[in-house]
C-alpha cells in the first residue's frame, strides 16, 4: 500500500487529507444527528403540563440547553411571556436549528466534488511525468504501462474518496429533513396550547 501511495506522487496526499477529514466529519454526525437526543419522547407532553413554571428565565435557559426541540419550545416560551409573536420566534430558532444539523455538511459535499478533480489532476501529472522522461530505457512499453497504471491509482483513490462522501452527504440531508419533518410534527400540541392562551388573554383582554 505504502509503495502505491509513494509511487502516485504528492497529489494523492490531498486526497489522504480529504478522506481523513470525510471521515471524521461522517462519524461526527452520526453522533450528533441522534433522534433520541435531538428529539427526546416526552419532552412536549412534560412541558404542556407545566407551562406555568416557565415564567422563570431560568427553566427557559434549562430548556433550550437540553436539546434542539427544547430549543425551539424555549424560542416560544421566551417570546410568549413577552406578548410576543412566539411562531415568529420558533421560526426564526428553527434556522439556527438546521444550521447546526448541518454544520460540516458543506464540508463533505466540498469533498465529494473535490476528490475526483484531485484524482483526475494526479493521473494528468503523473502522465506528463511518464512521457517527458528522456532515453531509451525509460520509454519501453513495460515501464510506459507501468507509469500508466501507477497514474491511475490517483483516479481511483479519487473515486474511492468521492463516491462514499457524497452518499453520506445525501443520507446526512435526507435524515435532517425527516428530522425537522419531525420536530414540527412534534410541537403542534405545544403550539396549539400556546394559541389557546394566547386567545384567552385576547378574550380576557
Amino acid at each position: 500500500m505504502w509503495s502505491i501511495i509513494s509511487a502516485a506522487g504528492w497529489p494523492i496526499w490531498p486526497l489522504i487529507f480529504g478522506s481523513v477529514v470525510a471521515l471524521a466529519i461522517v462519524f461526527e454526525r452520526i453522533w450528533a444527528l441522534r433522534k433520541n437526543q435531538l428529539l427526546p419522547g416526552n419532552l412536549v407532553a412534560d412541558v404542556c403540563k407545566t407551562l406555568p413554571q416557565f415564567k422563570d428565565r431560568q427553566n427557559i435557559a434549562r430548556l433550550e440547553s437540553h436539546s434542539a426541540l427544547g430549543g425551539l419550545m424555549a424560542a416560544g416560551l421566551a417570546a410568549f411571556y413577552k406578548n410576543e409573536d412566539f411562531e415568529h420566534a420558533m421560526q426564526d430558532k428553527s434556522i439556527g436549528v438546521q444550521n447546526t444539523l448541518e454544520k460540516h455538511l458543506d464540508v463533505l459535499s466540498m469533498i465529494a466534488s473535490a476528490a475526483p478533480l484531485m484524482g483526475l489532476l494526479g493521473t494528468v501529472i503523473g502522465m506528463i511525468e511518464i512521457f517527458a522522461v528522456q532515453g531509451s530505457s525509460a520509454q519501453t512499453p513495460e515501464a510506459i504501462a507501468a507509469g500508466i497504471a501507477v497514474a491511475l491509482y490517483n483516479t481511483a483513490f479519487g473515486l474511492i474518496v468521492a463516491i462514499p462522501a457524497m452518499v453520506a452527504y445525501r443520507l446526512f440531508k435526507i435524515r435532517i429533513s425527516n428530522i425537522l419533518d419531525d420536530m414540527g410534527e412534534a410541537l403542534k400540541p405545544f403550539e396549539d396550547l400556546l394559541k389557546q392562551h394566547v386567545t384567552n388573554n385576547h378574550k380576557a383582554g
